[in-house]
């Protein structure tokens, strides 16, 4: 025990020096280990595990006896032997000697040997009983032969009865089987028409299905056909009405415009007329007016030559001097110059101006063309816009058909898809009553799992991943069972999965295959025609072949249960007929009567063709709602641009005013603009003609400074002066001449100008405007063509829908008539399956009483077969004797010879059986007894030979003993004598017993009662002590001499000693200290070549540590022991402080 938490296993190691190859495991070393647990208990041998036998035997290889346990002697032990008593010593040198082998042996044989005489006993018991009913039996034998005698004859007769009975009732059987196979074959074919029958019925019921749902498409149709005919109809009336309306307008419109044609042409005329006259007037006028220009710069020119001529003549007079006029000429170019600089700027601006007059001119013209040029084009924009209009119009009508016809699909489509539904609905209901509750939810579960979690590895059940012909159906039927409703997923993980969600959910229980996990075996199929392997009969994906192999790889398809039978003996698999019957291979027989009309196969089928059909349903559905969305989209944009366009007449026609208004705010601009660049033009030339001037004065002034100084003016400027006179006095004639003229020209020209801006184009316009009003407001209300044109149309759409319409009523007529045949024909199938359903009623109560009467047949035929057998081993010529004989004279012989049977009632009917049975038993206890008395000898014969070998055994072990005791007391007490005394019943009374010498001249060991200690400690001759009158500490010498003794008697390769120095004195703990020193380092008996024992002793005393070759101390420190090696002065410092 330890302070620490508590151990729940401890070994103990024990490493063995196999140097000298005592142990034969051909190792150096030998380790042993023993490891005790709370529900383990093991031993190993170098490691490896071994049997506590193995140990055993391998330590007694090595010298280990187990007749002497003292190479270990523990606490406790040498005092046991010193407290001894006599006879418990002869115990124990009979352990030495080996004596517990003979003794077991000796219990054995006798154990054997009190059987065998028990056995013996019984068997004389049962001879003497048997010789008593051996003459008992031989007195019975005569009577029981006259009883056998007639007996054969009784036999014989009632052999004869009862089979001429067995052969009627099986004829009787063989005509009823006959009946009952005839029966069964009518049933068959009733039933084959009755399925046939029911699956025509079926057929016709979804014909007639079929032809309501599409009678009520035809009626929805007819509906919506004949709402199209009234609005066709509403549209045809009110485009009719509005042909009308503008055929009666159509002369008017005619008068109207031939007016409009004459009032344009003669104001076009008068226009042409104005505009060819101002042609003529317009050249005339600009070239007086560029006449008057020039004439009119020509007298500003004379003009100033000549007034500067008259002011240099006054201011000569004015200067005194040339310097005076100088400066001032100067002063007068210095402030010339500004005003010339100002002209100048004048002028530039005054071009700026005209360039930019002249270019808003074009401007306003090119815009003013453009107003007419979008006038004169109002008409055919109108046609265009009017065109768009009507191509807008009929691509929204397009659309709008398109939709019609979709709504109409769509329509139809939810029709087919409710009842898609219902059959769905219907064919799930069905293929649940051919599954549990939990199975079918769970199906329904794991698709709706697959479908939510996206999961692509579950691929369905087996039934819906194989198609299987209508004739091997029912056949895959039986043999799949409850596992054509596994599902079938790629691997376990996905398996795994799904089956947490469904156990998450609680919603159901499916049964998975998953393909990585599968590893179908390869049965040993039989190639033959009558045995069709179940596998190529079934049609699937490759990548599910695993699963298919995993159910029905082991399985053949077998005309008749007797072959499938066969096959499933001969080659281990699994037969099945065509019909459901089936043949396990491992013997079993399954089959009879299956439901035909409720197929799972069929079922699973229905399910998935109205799946797939709701599916496809659904989505061409979603796919015409799609196209629907988008149709609208494109009727919406059609819708759109139509509008647009519109608004694009609308608008169109509303910016007329606004362009008229436009026009003429042009045309008065343009007249301001070309007005103002007169104006301009004329300021130009006024400011051309004032720079001249000034130009002229400046260069007047410059001539002048440069000029001499005088007071009158030149003969030249006088004569300059002259001609100028008379040169302006022409030029103011002339100017005022081409004045005149222009004046005139420019009036007329204002005139035409004027009726033709304000008065003849104005009026153009109005007219132009007016017939574009007429234009549009027609092109609003829809011209006579047009109108025909939409009306010719709705007329062919009428034309079509009624059409239509007498072809819908046509198929309603004849989907009705097919409807009334259809159900004709139903009735009368209906009418043929119930007189096939009575006749197989009838046919099968026929059966069933034929069954019973059959029942009862057999009943009596086992019963006379029961007699027969009863009759056991007839004689030779009983079933040729009574042959011919009548069965009424059977019948009285067979009454006479019971009635001469009647005597024998009291007789032994097994008096020769059981004579034989006795006579045999007999012999075979006789032969038994001499076998038993023969073992009891030999048993006998064992006992005193293993009596001899234990006495032996012990004698020689006493005698060894005996003297080995003595050389080890004198060894330890060389003053001393000892030796071992045996007591015998003889010698009860006596003090002391014989001497070992002695002992072998005795009788026997068994008179042996115990073994004494007698010893001297103080001489060799004095009278000896027994053990019991000696002190502690010698007894406790006596008790390591006699272990010392028995050690020497049986050594073995090392001892383990603990604490026996404990109770000795001091002078004996050397003496036992030097004995162990000296047997350990010398050879003994046993051991001629390996040298002394190895002695492992514990001890307190100092004497064993002076001859100790090595030392160990225990210490505990930390609340833990350990074993440590230390020198002999530590070991011996230890022992002295343990004694203080």
């Amino acid at each position: 025990e330890g302070a620490g938490a508590a151990v729940m296993s401890a070994f103990v190691e024990i490493i063995f020096d196999n140097s000298d190859d005592r142990f034969p495991t051909g190792k150096p070393e030998l380790i042993l280990r023993r490891t005790i647990g709370m529900k383990k208990d093991e031993y190993s041998l170098d490691r490896k595990n071994a049997t506590k036998t193995d140990v055993m035997n391998l330590l007694e290889s090595a010298g280990f006896s187990r007749s002497n346990p003292y190479y270990i002697v523990p606490q406790g032990r040498v005092t046991a032997l010193t407290n001894m008593k006599d006879n418990e010593r002869l115990i124990l040198l009979k352990e030495v000697a080996g004596t517990q082998v003979y003794e077991a042996r000796r219990t054995e044989s006798l154990k054997i040997m009190t059987e065998t005489n028990n056995k013996r006993e019984k068997i004389d018991e049962l001879l003497s009983y048997i010789k008593e009913r051996l003459t008992e039996l031989e007195e019975e034998k005569e009577e029981l032969k006259d009883y056998q005698e007639k007996d054969k004859e009784r036999r014989c007769l009632q052999y004869t009865i009862d089979y001429r009975e067995q052969v009627a009732i099986q004829e009787e059987l063989e005509n009823l089987e006959e009946q009952r196979n005839a029966g069964a074959e009518d049933t068959v074919d009733g039933e084959e028409r009755f399925r046939q029958g029911d699956k025509e019925l079926g057929q016709i019921q979804a014909q007639i299905n079929q032809l309501k749902q599409q009678i009520e498409f035809l009626k929805v149709d007819k509906k919506q056909l004949e709402t199209e005919r009234k609005d066709y109809a509403k549209s045809k009336a009110k485009t009719e009405l509005e042909v009308k309306n503008l055929t009666d307008g159509q002369s008017a419109a005619q008068q109207a415009r031939s007016r409009y044609q004459s009032d344009l042409k003669s104001l076009e005329s008068s226009i042409q007329q104005h505009e060819s006259e101002l042609g003529e007037i317009n050249p005339a006028y600009n070239s007086k007016v560029e006449e008057e220009a020039t004439v009119k710069g020509e007298l500003d020119s004379a003009e100033g030559t000549r007034q500067r001529l008259y002011a240099k003549q006054g201011r000569n007079a004015r200067f005194r001097n040339k310097r005076d006029r100088d400066e001032w000429l100067r002063a007068e170019i210095n402030n010339g110059y500004p005003q010339l600089a100002k002209v100048k700027a004048v002028r530039v601006q005054t071009a700026e101006d005209i360039a930019e007059l002249e270019q808003d001119i074009a401007d306003t013209e090119e815009a003013i063309a453009n107003l007419r040029e979008q006038l004169e084009s109002r008409g055919a924009n109108n046609e265009t816009i009017q065109g768009q209009i009507q191509e807008a119009k009929a691509e929204r009508d397009r659309l709008m058909d398109e939709r019609k016809e979709l709504w109409r699909e769509d329509a139809k489509l939810d029709s087919v898809l409710s009842n898609a539904l219902n059959e769905l609905r219907q064919a799930e209901q069905e293929l649940s009553h051919t599954m549990d509750q939990n199975t079918s939810r769970g199906l329904a579960a794991v698709r709706r799992i697959k479908r939510q979690h996206n999961l692509e590895g579950v691929y369905g059940t087996l039934a819906e991943l194989c198609d299987v012909s209508e004739r091997y159906r029912r056949a895959v039927e039986v043999t799949a069972g409850q596992s054509l409703f596994h599902y079938v997923v790629d691997n376990d993980e996905t398996a795994s999965k799904v089956i947490e969600i469904l156990q998450k959910e609680r919603a159901g229980r499916i049964t998975f295959i998953p393909l990585n996990r599968v590893r179908p075996k390869q049965g040993n199929m039989p190639e033959a025609s009558d045995a069709v392997p179940m596998i190529k009969k079934i049609t699937f994906d490759p990548m599910y072949e695993k699963a298919f192999q995993q159910v029905f790889g082991q399985t053949v398809i077998c005309p008749n249960l007797q072959v499938a039978g066969q096959y499933a003996r001969s080659h281990g698999v699994n037969g099945v007929t065509m019909e459901g019957d089936r043949s396990d291979k491992k013997g079993a027989f399954t089959g009879g009567s299956i439901d035909t009309k409720h197929s799972r196969l069929e079922a699973v089928r229905q399910v998935s063709k109205w799946r797939d059909d709701c599916d496809t349903h659904k989505a061409r559905s979603a796919e015409i709602k799609r196209t629907l969305e988008k149709k609208d989209q494109e009727i919406t944009r059609a819708v759109g641009n139509l509008q647009k366009i519109e608004q694009k007449r609308v608008q169109q026609e509303n910016s007329y005013g606004p362009l008229l208004q436009e026009l003429r705010s042009k045309g008065n601009d343009l007249q301001n603009k070309r007005d103002t660049l007169d104006a301009k033009h004329r300021a130009s030339a006024k400011i051309d003609a004032n720079m001249k001037a000034l130009t002229d004065q400046q260069n007047a002034h410059e001539a002048e400074i440069a000029s001499e100084f005088k007071k009158a003016l030149t003969r030249d400027e006088e004569t300059q002066l002259e001609n100028l006179n008379s040169t302006v006095q022409d030029l103011r004639q002339r100017y005022s001449d081409l004045s005149s003229t222009r004046s005139d020209l420019e009036s007329r020209k204002r005139i035409l100008e004027i009726e033709l801006h304000e008065n003849l184009r104005p009026r153009l316009d109005q007219m132009e405007a007016q017939e574009l009003d007429d234009r549009t407001s027609s092109g609003s209300r829809g011209t006579l063509q047009e109108s025909q044109r939409e009306l010719k149309s709705i007329t062919k759409r009428i034309s079509i829908v009624d059409s239509k319409l007498q072809e819908l009523e046509a198929s309603l007529e004849q989907t009705t008539s097919s409807i009334q045949d259809l159900e004709n024909r139903y009735t009368e199938i209906k009418t043929g399956l119930t007189e096939i359903a009575t006749a197989m009623e009838k046919s099968q109560k026929k059966t069933e009483k034929s069954i019973r009467k059959r029942r009862i047949l057999a009943q009596q035929k086992e019963e006379v077969a029961h007699r027969i057998r009863d009759l056991g081993i007839l004689p030779s010529g009983a079933f040729e004797k009574y042959k011919s004989t009548k069965s009424d004279a059977v019948v009285k012989r067979l009454h006479k010879v019971n009635e001469a049977l009647k005597k024998y009632g009291h007789v032994n009917k097994k008096a020769f059986e059981q004579y034989n049975n006795f006579t045999t038993q007999r012999d075979t206890l006789t032969k038994r007894r001499g076998e038993l008395e023969s073992s009891q000898e030999s048993i006998e014969e064992l006992i005193a030979v293993l009596d001899q070998r234990k006495d032996e055994a012990i004698e020689r072990t006493f005698k060894q003993v005996s003297r080995e005791f003595a050389k080890v007391f004198e060894k330890l007490v060389p003053a001393g004598r000892g030796r071992l005394v045996i007591q015998r019943k003889i010698d009860a009374r006596e003090e002391d017993g014989a001497s070992s010498e002695d002992e072998g001249r005795k009788e026997s060991v068994e008179n042996y009662t115990g073994v004494g200690i007698s010893v001297s400690f103080n001489s060799k001759h004095d009278d000896q002590q027994r053990i019991q009158q000696l002190s502690g500490g010698q007894k406790s010498l006596c008790a390591l001499a006699l272990v010392f003794a028995i050690q020497q008697c049986d050594p073995a390769p090392f001892y383990l000693f603990d604490e026996i120095d404990a109770n000795l004195d001091a002078q004996y703990r050397t003496a036992v200290a030097n004995h162990l020193r000296d047997i350990s380092s010398s050879s003994s008996s046993s051991q001629n070549e390996e040298g002394g024992a190895q002695f492992i002793c514990t001890t307190f005393r100092p004497e064993m540590l002076h001859v100790a070759q090595k030392c160990y101390g225990v210490r505990y420190q930390k609340k833990s022991s350990n074993v440590v090696v230390v020198s002999r002065e530590e070991a011996l410092e230890f022992v002295e402080g343990e004694k203080q």
